[in-house]
């Protein structure tokens, strides 16, 4: 039985991701995107989630959910791998949000797709965030992800498209970028971004940040 380096402490934060097994894709179209999304608010809480007690036209973020275990202050989803920032309040509430919602997207995926078998790489990884520095970088690299599903080399060679990745990035739906942006949808609710430090309180100074490293400061207006 493997022993997780990272233990998970109350009030401290941390990057989790995981990929596919053997780098295979996980997510294929929009439905699979969505419904790993809304399982983050759904799979958030004390208890068992229960998507069989919803009715005809309700959605997992109509569910009657218990008290959140976790607060997610990012995420994205790339075709085959994740990246979530999260915080727990009471022990072991990471692991078992994580177990929670591997097992409820495992389960979708292998009715939709008729397979069996492990669908994620082994456990997912985790990251202890003990410096203020690179926890504002992760909020960076975690929502420019995208980024290299049209231009794989970006971050070697520079963008050589910026109006296009600039409006990649608005219309990628698959992340909390558009939530840091002021986009008024139902993902919202996903984060508490009150749990974690208010480094970008104000779009524009995430904006800010986000084409700094992208390399386009200068022509913010």
């Amino acid at each position: 039985m493997s022993i997780r380096k990272v233990k998970f402490v109350s009030g401290e934060y941390y990057h989790v991701y995981n990929r596919g097994n053997s780098k295979q894709k996980i997510f294929h179209d929009e439905e699979d995107y969505l419904r790993f999304i809304a399982l983050l608010y759904a799979c958030n809480q004390k208890g068992y989630l229960k998507v069989g007690n919803l009715t005809k036209g309700q959605t997992l973020y109509d569910i009657e959910r218990g008290k959140p275990i976790v607060s997610i202050g990012a995420y994205c989803l790339m075709p085959n791998h994740f990246h979530i920032l999260i915080t727990q309040t009471d022990k072991e509430d990471i692991s078992n949000f994580m177990q929670k919602l591997s097992t409820a997207y495992s389960m979708y995926y292998n009715k939709k797709y008729k397979r069996t078998g492990s669908l994620f790489e082994g456990k997912f990884k985790s990251e202890h965030i003990n410096k203020d520095r690179y926890f504002k970088y992760l909020f960076s690299y975690v929502h420019l992800n995208p980024v290299k599903l049209i231009e794989k080399d970006w971050k070697v060679v520079g963008i050589k498209n910026i109006k296009g990745v600039i409006d990649y990035l608005n219309n990628y739906q698959y992340s909390s970028y558009l939530d840091f942006m002021g986009e008024k949808r139902i993902q919202n609710i996903i984060l508490n971004r009150g749990s974690f430090p208010k480094y970008f309180s104000r779009e524009k100074t995430f904006k800010n940040e986000i084409f700094e490293w992208l390399g386009y400061n200068d022509i913010l207006s």
